[in-house]
């Protein structure tokens, strides 16, 4: 009896331990650095755990059927490599920048969202396209002051808002890019504010009616001229210039503060031994409107046109060019020929219209904007068939049209796909709303009857002309009755196609275009 009670003694003992040990909760790192292990699973009757397969695999699953979940794999993931990991980015970002901040759309994303950002008031550093902390900061001051929340990064609805308001803003003060003649320079003029144009001391004046915006832009090239003593020359003339801001660089200076009751502003870039600048002057009461105008104005400013560097970088005027662009072609001929935007072909080493091969390039034309191509060895291509000139908006820009477009989007936006697609748009004299995406440049707008009454051309707008950064490119209609007299100067006639959407789409290609 003793051995059995021993016996019984030993056997409770040992049960007890386990308990304990099933129990326990995970041990700590040691000090030797070793991550927390995870507790051993759970004991489960065989016939629980085969009830949990058959559920999770049947149509509907039953929560009480299934396991609670273990924490302990997230617990055991070391905040190291959390801190590691990078953060998804926010629905609607630019996800772009945020992937590939050097690469170039990404460039110029940066730019359109901080030429809007100073639209807006919020932003008033240098517009470069550089991710930096004022940036980050403007956004936040454009979220609070909306009642967003304060991430530092837009998603799709706050950037939309921003868009929206930058381009209000430009209709507010008729923005324009203008070129002085006096000095060579390019640069942006609000033109309701400013509306007198005359001759300055050594470029161009603009000014309102009484004074109290004026614009001036100057040139010297003096022999020993340099950015250094213009610099210290603006700094001192008038006398009764109070800096505020004071930043010069090794090809430009800016130079603001308060000049009599007056708030000023002054660019100047330098090359080859001469200065060009611009000076703003407005009156205090009209710093609302002026203050972001003068921000925009400075990073818009280019002093020697076609040079791009630290002070011409914002004023690119568009992204640069795909090595690999992507448009729509609408078949025009049996014989191969195919019409598209001139603007997708342009630079190319390869044209290739998907499905058939390469083209030859047969005509241009830089008033409407058209190209025509060329196949050959194809049979059984189907022309598309016109219509006369869209009904409503010919009568001027505040008559609208109700087209659709029928397109093929960038392998992009369809995950690599093909696919035909069509879009519902309102025609506003020559312009297009809402633009397609990309890709459909060159793409049949359709009438009600579904016959082609024009080609779209989408136009990147120049980022320092329009803002709106991050929108899509601006679309515009060469309307039939012009692609008529272009077909013709190259002895083509459009051919009778059918009508409807399906006789439209079956007339559609993809344009490819290679560059070096």
């Amino acid at each position: 009896m003793r051995i059995v009670g021993a016996v019984l003694v030993l056997l409770l003992t040992a049960l007890a331990a386990s308990a304990q040990t099933d129990n326990a909760p995970s041990p700590a790192p040691g000090a030797a650095g070793r991550p927390a292990a995870a507790p051993a699973a759970k004991f489960r009757k065989p016939g629980v755990r085969a009830a949990t397969l058959r559920t999770r695999s049947g149509p509907r699953a039953t929560p009480s059927a299934a396991p609670p979940a273990d924490p302990a794999p997230a617990a055991a993931v070391s905040a190291a490599a959390r801190k590691r990991a990078p953060a998804p980015p926010a629905a609607g970002a630019p996800a772009g920048p945020a992937r590939d901040s050097a690469s170039p759309t990404a460039a110029a994303q940066r730019l359109a969202i901080q030429f809007d950002l100073a639209w807006a008031g919020d932003y008033s550093g240098l517009i470069n396209g550089e991710l930096n902390d004022k940036t980050t900061a403007a956004i936040k001051t454009f979220q609070r002051n909306r009642k967003f929340k304060e991430t530092g990064v837009l998603n799709t609805q706050e950037r939309a808002l921003l868009a929206a308001l930058a381009k209000a803003k430009l209709a507010q003060v008729g923005w324009t890019m203008v070129d002085d003649s006096v000095t060579g320079a390019r640069l942006g003029i609000p033109a309701k504010q400013v509306p007198n144009r005359s001759h300055g001391k050594t470029g161009s004046r603009w000014s309102s009616p009484q004074g109290q915006v004026q614009v001036e832009t100057f040139r010297i090239r003096d022999p020993g001229t340099t950015l250094a003593s213009v610099y210290e020359q603006q700094k001192k003339e008038p006398s009764t210039r109070k800096l505020e801001v004071n930043l010069l660089r090794p090809d430009f200076f800016i130079l603001s503060g308060m000049q009599n009751l007056k708030r000023f502003y002054v660019r100047a870039e330098f090359k080859d031994g001469e200065v060009r600048g611009m000076t703003v002057l407005y009156d205090q009461a009209t710093e609302n409107i002026m203050d972001p105008v003068a921000v925009v104005m400075s990073s818009a400013f280019t002093a020697f046109p076609g040079v791009t560097g630290t002070a011409g970088l914002a004023q690119i005027g568009a992204p640069p060019q795909r090595k690999v662009e992507y448009g729509t072609g609408i078949v025009v001929s049996a014989a191969g020929h195919v019409l598209t935007d001139r603007q997708v072909i342009d630079g190319c080493s390869v044209i290739v219209v998907g499905g058939y091969g390469d083209a030859d390039r047969q005509a241009e034309d830089k008033a409407t904007g058209l190209a025509l191509l060329r196949v050959y060895g194809v049979p059984d291509l189907v022309p598309a068939g016109f219509g006369d000139a869209p009904k409503g908006a010919d009568k001027g820009a505040d008559k609208t049209a109700d087209l659709t477009l029928a397109g093929i989007a960038d392998p992009q936006s369809q995950e690599g796909g093909g696919a035909i697609s069509t879009l519902a748009v309102k025609l506003k004299g020559d312009a297009i709303e809402p633009a397609p995406q990309p890709g459909f440049s060159g793409a049949a707008a359709l009438d009600a009857s579904g016959r082609v009454v024009g080609v779209i051309e989408l136009k990147t707008p120049v980022l320092a002309e329009v803002g709106a950064g991050g929108a899509p490119p601006q679309a515009a209609l060469v309307p039939a009755p012009a692609i008529r007299a272009f077909l013709e100067g190259q002895q083509l006639a459009p051919a009778a196609g059918g009508a409807g959407p399906d006789a439209a789409k079956a007339a559609l290609v993809r344009v490819i275009c290679v560059r070096k």
